[in-house]
């Protein structure tokens, strides 16, 4: 199996508009799709040609407390943050003085060895980064453990190890599967009426 990226991440927000003038406007990500029904919104970005990330407009919710990235916390946790690619240091500057001259804080160029990033937070205190590789060091193709105490699962490599989990014996034969109607559906199926 080939993933091709992350088809898109679910955030969300009490704020569809203020979110929309982010994303799009100060990023530039293209709106790609917009789906609603009263009390119901899903918006869409395009990150890349296979990326993106949406939103889920949710009225009584409130910012998440905006917390330093990569910050340790204690208790109840799964989300830090989440870094988009910039193709080059050019890139990553003219950015971080348009967050900058939007009012929106972001954090100074930050070295991490292999990647150069900015932080900053979005309207709904969602914790961003962006990030540029390091010339001449891509840890795709040459991926690297500097841990001094890594995991005896770390030090097995880089590639994966399909054996350590039960092998799939059968696929779901054709004449049962089934695809269940989603709100995207009920909502295309309107579009195509028209």
């Amino acid at each position: 199996m080939r993933f091709n990226g992350i088809n898109h991440l679910a955030m969300a927000t009490s704020d569809i508009d203020s979110t929309i003038r982010f994303w799009r406007d100060l990023l530039g990500m293209r709106m790609i799709l917009g789906m609603g029904r009263p009390g119901y919104r899903h918006y869409f970005f395009e990150i890349s040609d296979t990326c993106s990330i949406a939103f889920f407009e949710w009225p009584d919710i409130s910012p998440i407390d905006e917390k330093e990235h990569g910050q340790p916390v204690t208790g109840p946790y799964v989300f830090d943050h989440v870094s988009f690619g910039i193709d080059t240091e050019e890139e990553l500057w003219a950015l971080k003085a348009r967050i900058d001259a939007s009012g929106f804080w972001v954090s100074e160029v930050i070295d991490h060895g292999f990647i150069h990033s900015i932080y900053s937070f979005d309207p709904n205190g969602i914790a961003i980064e962006f990030s540029v590789n390091v010339k001449d060091l891509d840890v795709r193709k040459s991926p690297v453990i500097i841990d001094p105490e890594p995991t005896a699962t770390a030090l097995e490599g880089p590639e994966p190890n399909p054996e350590t989990w039960p092998r799939n014996t059968e696929q779901t034969p054709l004449s049962e599967r089934r695809v269940y109607l989603g709100e995207g559906n009920r909502q295309f199926a309107k579009l195509k009426r028209n």
